[in-house]
């Protein structure tokens, strides 16, 4: 038997070394080089492998022009959710591999299991390395209640690459689900189950089988203590979709948000509430985010952002106190920590507050991050709120982005945003001047105030 062979993988980009090096030259990082044992299999062996396997369903391919390839798209398989389907651009490509991440507890796999379930009309194979049949057993009954379980839906409970590929052979699959990629291994590889190495080759594996079968394959993934995907980042590449399901332990939002999608947009988000018998699909988050009475209450303003294609209204929260221990502390929760230094030193410099020596926190209510530009302007009008303790009053929302200059620069699709806010019966919105241009203000039952200037929002706002 020969002997096995020593090469050096970067954890991060998986770049391949003879010998170990301190920094990558493929992404710069520095002593993220791992060892790993590549075996030098015999041809017997190597054609009873996993990427062998993953082949049988191989077309012949060849070199074509593009004027012969068709432009058509297969049609998208839709997975009776209107969240992920949103979230995915449409649906699931047929052939596709998906990479589903998220942290420990988070309701990754009870999100896969429920959709699969609602999937009748397709033979899913779900394998699962992590939990036995019968705990994935008592969760479908969790969910589907006293609904009849489907035929349709096969598990399997098994951890080797070439065993789950028999299986496939043989039940002949439409849709393939993995919970989880780091816990399955391949017999090509002699390292553990998630190591570097494993997963980069049964992720190569299951892609092969993807896009030469046309089955589409959903990988569920865990999430590093940095809040990364764990495994290399080739794993990244190799994918067509990743999306990330978050949310904080002590709420009952979670959010689906993509971070990558070659058939279809990254910025859209999906919203599901966690209840005892699953996920709630969320379609009007706009009333869950905001709370129902804060008539009173200083530090809090209302804004009118998007995320993807769909306005909501989102409660930010302020609080500003003197610091108590000399240095003033900023913190900002479900927002830019860097956004809301600039964002005060524009109050400090151009407005005139003075809030060098007092601590500043930020929240967005219900454990929702934002990116959207629109939301500086929320979040000084809950700082100077809290500064000077005096509340917003009832029914005003704005959305503005704030430049350096203190100037309100103009935010995209602002019909949407004030169409929202009147929906939910608002009756007063602040919104960059610049954004009246071409916009019918009579066909809206809402009063919009627009400003230039930060000093004028301020000035509307608090008199």
């Amino acid at each position: 038997m020969a002997k096995d062979k020593i090469a050096y993988v970067c954890e991060n980009c998986g770049q391949e070394s003879a010998k170990w090096i301190g920094k990558c030259p493929s992404c710069g990082r520095w002593n993220t080089f791992k060892e790993i044992k590549v075996s030098n299999d015999t041809p017997k062996q190597v054609a009873t492998s996993a990427a062998a396997k993953a082949g049988h369903a191989l077309r012949t391919n060849r070199a074509m022009r593009l004027s012969e390839i068709s432009s058509h798209d297969d049609p998208r398989i839709d997975m009776h959710d209107e969240e992920l389907n949103r979230v995915l651009g449409g649906g699931l490509v047929p052939g596709s591999i998906v990479l589903l991440g998220g942290e420990p507890g988070i309701g990754k796999s009870t999100l896969s299991l429920q959709t699969m379930l609602r999937l009748t009309e397709k033979r899913i194979l779900y394998v699962s390395g992590e939990e036995s049949a019968h705990q994935l057993k008592m969760r479908a009954d969790r969910i589907l209640k006293t609904e009849p379980n489907p035929e349709n839906f096969i598990i399997l409970c098994e951890n080797s690459l070439e065993h789950i590929f028999d299986h496939i052979k043989e039940e002949q699959p439409e849709l393939v689900i993995i919970d989880s990629i780091q816990t399955i291994s391949t017999e090509d590889v002699e390292s553990s189950a998630g190591s570097i190495a494993q997963v980069r080759e049964c992720a190569s594996a299951l892609l092969r089988f993807a896009k030469t079968s046309g089955v589409p394959v959903i990988l569920i993934g865990h999430i590093t203590k940095e809040g990364t995907l764990a495994g290399p980042k080739i794993l990244e590449h190799i994918v067509d979709t990743v999306i990330l399901f978050e949310g904080d332990q002590h709420y009952m939002y979670r959010i689906l948000r993509s971070i990558k999608n070659r058939f279809g947009s990254t910025s859209e988000l999906g919203i599901y509430e966690m209840q005892q018998d699953g996920l709630r699909q969320v379609s009007n988050p706009s009333e869950l985010l905001l709370t129902q009475d804060h008539e009173g209450l200083s530090g809090i303003a209302i804004s009118s952002a998007i995320e993807g294609v769909r306005p909501f209204l989102v409660e930010t929260q302020a609080l500003v106190s003197s610091a108590a221990y000399g240095t003033p502390q900023r913190s900002a929760t479900g927002f830019d920590q860097r956004r809301l230094n600039m964002l005060l030193a524009v109050l400090e410099k151009r407005v005139g507050f003075k809030l060098m020596q007092k601590d500043v926190f930020v929240n967005i209510a219900g454990g929702l991050r934002v990116t959207d530009l629109a939301m500086d302007l929320s979040v000084i009008a809950a700082v100077l709120s809290s500064n000077v303790d005096t509340p917003i009053e009832a029914g005003w929302c704005m959305a503005g982005e704030v430049g350096l200059s203190g100037e309100v620069r103009p935010v995209n699709r602002i019909e949407q945003r004030i169409a929202e806010a009147e929906k939910l019966g608002f009756a007063h919105i602040i919104i960059p001047r610049y954004n009246m241009q071409g916009l019918n203000g009579r066909k809206f039952n809402i009063q919009v105030h627009p400003v230039r200037k930060v000093e004028e929002a301020l000035r509307v706002l608090f008199g």
